[in-house]
């Protein structure tokens, strides 16, 4: 291991020198070319960039840039080896960017890492603002976030909802820590991993099976996020180096794909029962009576149908990669950042009991009137629409407590102009999420969790979280490449929300007081102690 970092070392120490001496011919010959004014920021050493990366980790970085911003102003320009990344922490200039000059700013950065690593198959979140893009992000927002198509996924959600507060429930019974408990937020989630699945595959799996995939997903998400940072700096000399490290990741993949083949198989299958190879009149009837966990709608249905322009052999259907590379963006993406913002809201009602007792008088009051058998059934989706005052516990739950505290980074196709500053083409570009949302000259009492604000009269009053109009709070980004989960998102945390508030009463373990202060970054920004409450059962039938 001593030998590779030394090598390490003198290849960086070559390349510092090579960079220096084609920096002054380049200089030299350029001369007369007027200097770009770029984003301030700190010192800077040839090949590392700002010692920051080097230095911290976590949520230390996320301290750091706080610091830095402080001291430089609400445009920060930092460097990770030799490429430029610019933070901006002004809500102004994030519309700006964002929306003013969204078509400008809505590529993503090239990592040259990308293509050495295998990893080029195109996704919603990766793929640069054009054709394919667009083709993408449609069929999603059409045919799975679109209200009609999110109906068709109800009896998931039914199912996850029963199977969490069973689980829930016995975890309370046995004792919060009993073995293979778990703690709060792992239940959330298995619960949000095991409904994302359903919606994906068209399948209510088995647990076993759930289980593995996230598994799967989750090993190969910690190995990327700690193993291949190293690819980011000089990757034709690192992926020599450390060759091991890509060939256990490819392996990693290959077995996450042996997962989700059987389950697009199927699906394949049972739509060529259907209407037959070609999409046409129905080659034959569907199966008398199809299995109860299968659904009639599907993420990877529409992903069948696609077909793309490829400039080698014109329109084709997408490959087996490129399936899987849509399946896994489609999981990740609505799993840790769902299940993050249900614990920090459950949380907040933990440690605000006045506020989880309003938003119960809400609950019943809707239950009951729509029901007309008192407060002991569940929560409709129909009901979420009459109920503001659960709206606002959600938005001030995403408000103070964004799982993200940064978006996915943006890059312009050309260089732009910020504030003065050039912000050069190509150029990682990313906000300050949390920041945003917590400026004391935007929020009274922003550290504060107050639903209130989001109500007639309050400082959030008809907030535009899309920020189209003005950003104040931005947990799901905004302009171009604003997460197109976000109706998704809403209805999974107002639907599971109510629905747990109106199995229990949340209370504080005796003494273990909720911490809804300290943070810890993983995937997402999480509790730095996680959740542990006293789950009351208030009586309410829950069924799939």
């Amino acid at each position: 291991m001593e030998l590779t970092w030394l090598l390490l070392l003198a290849t960086l120490i070559l390349s510092t020198t090579l960079i220096f001496f084609h920096g002054k011919i380049g200089s030299s010959a350029t001369g007369n070319k007027k200097r770009r004014r770029l984003p301030p920021g700190p010192a800077t050493v040839p090949v590392i960039g700002n010692l920051l990366w080097v230095t911290n980790s976590g949520m230390d970085i996320m301290r750091t840039v706080r610091r830095l911003h402080a001291r430089h102003g609400p445009l920060l320009g930092l460097r990770m080896g030799s490429r430029l990344e610019v933070i901006v922490a002004d809500r102004r200039l994030a519309h700006a960017a964002l929306v003013e000059s969204g078509a400008a700013m809505a590529d993503r950065p090239e990592f040259v890492s990308r293509g050495l690593l295998g990893l080029d198959s195109a996704t919603i979140s990766n793929s640069n603002y054009g054709p394919l893009w667009r083709l993408f992000r449609r069929n999603f927002v059409a045919e799975v976030a679109h209200p009609a198509r999110l109906r068709q996924f109800a009896p998931a959600r039914a199912a996850v909802l029963a199977e969490l507060t069973d689980k829930l429930r016995r975890r309370q019974e046995d004792g919060t820590d009993a073995a293979g408990a778990g703690t709060i937020v792992q239940t959330f989630q298995y619960a949000m991993f095991f409904l994302l699945v359903a919606m994906c595959f068209g399948e209510l799996v088995d647990e076993r099976a759930v289980r593995d995939i996230a598994a799967a997903q989750r090993d190969l998400l910690i190995y990327s996020s700690k193993k291949l940072r190293v690819f980011a700096f000089l990757p034709a000399v690192t992926t020599r180096l450390f060759a091991g490290r890509m060939k256990a990741m490819l392996a990693m993949r290959q077995r996450l794909k042996g997962m989700f083949m059987p389950l697009i198989d199927a699906r394949r299958k049972r739509k060529n029962l259907v209407h037959g190879d070609d999409g046409g009149v129905a080659a034959a009837p569907p199966p008398p009576a199809e299995k109860v966990t299968t659904l009639p709608h599907s993420y990877v249905d529409t992903l069948l149908d696609l077909r793309i322009n490829d400039d080698n052999c014109g329109e084709r259907a997408l490959t087996d990669d490129e399936l899987v590379a849509l399946c896994s963006e489609f999981l990740n993406g609505g799993t840790d950042t769902t299940s993050t913002a249900l614990q920090w809201i459950m949380a907040e009602l933990v440690k605000n009991p006045a506020i989880q007792d309003k938003l119960h008088d809400e609950i019943e009051a809707v239950v009951t009137s729509e029901s007309g058998k008192g407060g002991s059934h569940q929560v409709s989706e129909e009901d979420l629409h009459k109920m503001p005052y659960l709206k606002a516990v959600v938005l001030e739950g995403l408000r103070r407590h964004p799982p993200g505290h940064f978006v996915l980074p943006h890059a312009p196709a050309e260089d732009m102009e910020l504030s003065g500053y050039t912000i050069p083409k190509g150029t990682l570009v990313n906000f300050a999420v949390a920041d945003i949302s917590t400026d004391e000259k935007t929020w009274e009492r922003p550290r504060e969790f107050v639903p209130e604000r989001f109500l007639e009269g309050g400082d959030g009053e008809g907030v535009d979280i899309t920020g189209t109009r003005e950003i104040r709070m931005m947990p799901f980004g905004a302009g171009r490449r604003i997460c197109p989960g976000l109706g998704v998102a809403t209805l999974h945390l107002e639907f599971f929300v109510a629905n747990l508030v109106a199995a229990f009463e949340w209370r504080e373990e005796e003494g273990e007081e909720v911490d809804v202060d300290g943070e810890k970054l993983e995937f997402t920004v999480v509790m730095e102690k996680p959740l542990r409450a006293r789950l009351l059962p208030r009586g309410v039938v829950i069924t799939a």
